[in-house]
């Protein structure tokens, strides 16, 4: 199964087939039900580590494999695609998480999402590594979203006296990168348990901390 980066050989223009939408213009209905449906069979079939080539994807979703070039010009693109979201959902937790928990709770909670989306990132392995290659932003971007979502519930937990003020996102995200990157048996229980030392230094010295 080799999902190296390449470029997907387009069919020849037709008037069954059209070229990419320009992301300028705003997708009908219809189109936006297709493009979402190839996202996600997308994300199905790199998780559970298919072949997941484009026209598996395209019959996945019941679309036909012109649909899903129209949508994505090349592999890659559509796997960029399905990253982007994943990281997209998991930044946006931080509002809903502080609305339901103390802020040094919603801290934790997060912090535990960063692993699941780190094994998630595990299962899509493949799918990723033929976009490591290329020239994307995709994994830059991801960093600075989630150290941005980190700094909204340290700055939560400064506000409330709950945790430390002298601590930026991206140095959780780096210190809890370290152990989510490694391919040793049994990561994830260990990225659980520095989890557990992270949250106890973050909250050491807060003001309120142990009242």
């Amino acid at each position: 199964m080799n999902l190296a980066p390449e470029t997907l050989q387009q069919p020849e223009p037709d008037s069954s087939y059209g070229g990419p939408l320009p992301s300028s213009r705003p997708l009908r209905a219809d189109a936006r039900r297709n493009r979402d449906a190839l996202v996600v069979a997308a994300r199905e079939a790199f998780l559970a580590g298919d072949a997941a080539h484009v026209e598996d994807i395209a019959r996945r979703a019941g679309v036909a494999v012109g649909t899903l070039y129209r949508h994505f010009e090349t592999r890659e693109a559509l796997v960029e695609e399905v990253y982007r979201q994943e990281v997209a959902e998991l930044c946006q937790t931080p509002a809903r998480l502080l609305a339901q928990h103390a802020p040094d709770e919603a801290l934790r909670t997060f912090l535990l999402l960063l692993v699941e989306h780190a094994a998630v990132g595990r299962g899509m392995g493949e799918a990723l590594e033929s976009i490591m290659a290329t020239d994307s932003p995709v994994f830059d971007d991801a960093r600075v979203e989630m150290a941005r979502a980190l700094d909204e519930l340290l700055a939560a937990g400064v506000a409330a006296g709950l945790v430390r003020d002298d601590v930026e996102g991206r140095v959780v995200l780096r210190a809890l990168g370290g152990i989510c990157g490694m391919r040793a048996k049994g990561w994830k229980d260990d990225a659980i348990q520095v989890v557990t030392l992270l949250y106890d230094g973050l909250r050491y010295g807060a003001a309120n901390h142990g009242k």
